[in-house]
């Protein structure tokens, strides 16, 4: 178990990801640097936000 850089909550990598958590997982290793350090919820949250508030990512 890992615990996530964001919010602290124990994690485990394995498990059935959702296109949210997918985008996120792409975002976390090519823009923010931070690969495997963050929960499920975490990623699927910064892929919301981004799609919302950054659109040089939604193309």
């Amino acid at each position: 178990m890992k615990s996530c850089s964001i919010c602290a909550k124990e994690f485990d990598e394995a498990g059935e990801r959702s296109e949210y958590a997918e985008a996120g997982e792409w975002l976390a290793g090519e823009v923010w640097g931070d690969a495997g350090e963050l929960c499920l919820t975490c990623l699927e949250n910064r892929a919301r936000l981004v799609m919302m508030y950054c659109p040089e990512y939604n193309s």
